[in-house]
């Protein structure tokens, strides 16, 4: 569930592929990232934002521009371990990168994409509604879920009883609200 994937104790983090706002259900589209700004004189630019999943940036890699295709034709790391590409087609600064959500590959049961989480209403041990997920946010020892009220809680096992994203929604053991 959330935290770091080394720790015994807790559940593999999610995963940072974001879902792109809008994406239909049936060709959903997830964000890996967004066009920064250039990166030397030959047309790569810094991923923004990126996925923590080297592969979306492998040359060869296929990507959609704004929703058009383009591969990436150059990738090297740069200063703070982030990446920057070149594409085999212009890309505005800000423009979104997206993979189709087909494309993921599965997780093993108690692993989420951050898309997952995203928008699940969080509900405390006397089922009162605490908020609606925001996003997860890294963290050394384990990640958190950001609310949309502004409380940060923790994503292990401690805090969090059950992810239930049929039902879109997360249940909390007793003593995270108080």
């Amino acid at each position: 569930m959330g935290a770091t994937e080394d720790a015994a104790s807790r559940r593999p983090a999610p995963h940072r592929d974001m879902a792109a706002p809008g994406a239909s259900s049936k060709e959903e589209l997830v964000e890996v990232g967004r066009v920064g700004r250039p990166h030397g004189i030959d047309g790569a630019f810094v991923v923004e934002a990126a996925s923590e999943d080297p592969s979306r940036f492998q040359v060869g890699a296929e990507l959609l521009v704004d929703g058009e295709p383009a591969t990436v034709i150059l990738s090297r790391r740069v200063g703070g371990g982030r990446r920057a590409i070149k594409l085999d087609r212009r890309a505005e600064r800000g423009a979104e990168l997206t993979v189709s959500r087909a494309t993921l590959p599965p997780l093993d049961s108690d692993s989420y994409y951050v898309a997952d989480l995203v928008g699940l209403e969080v509900i405390d041990e006397h089922g009162i509604r605490v908020g609606l997920v925001r996003d997860v946010v890294p963290g050394p020892a384990n990640d958190a879920l950001e609310l949309d009220t502004g409380l940060l809680l923790p994503l292990v096992e401690d805090c969090v009883r059950e992810v239930d994203l049929e039902s879109r929604r997360v249940l909390l053991n007793p003593g995270f609200t108080d």
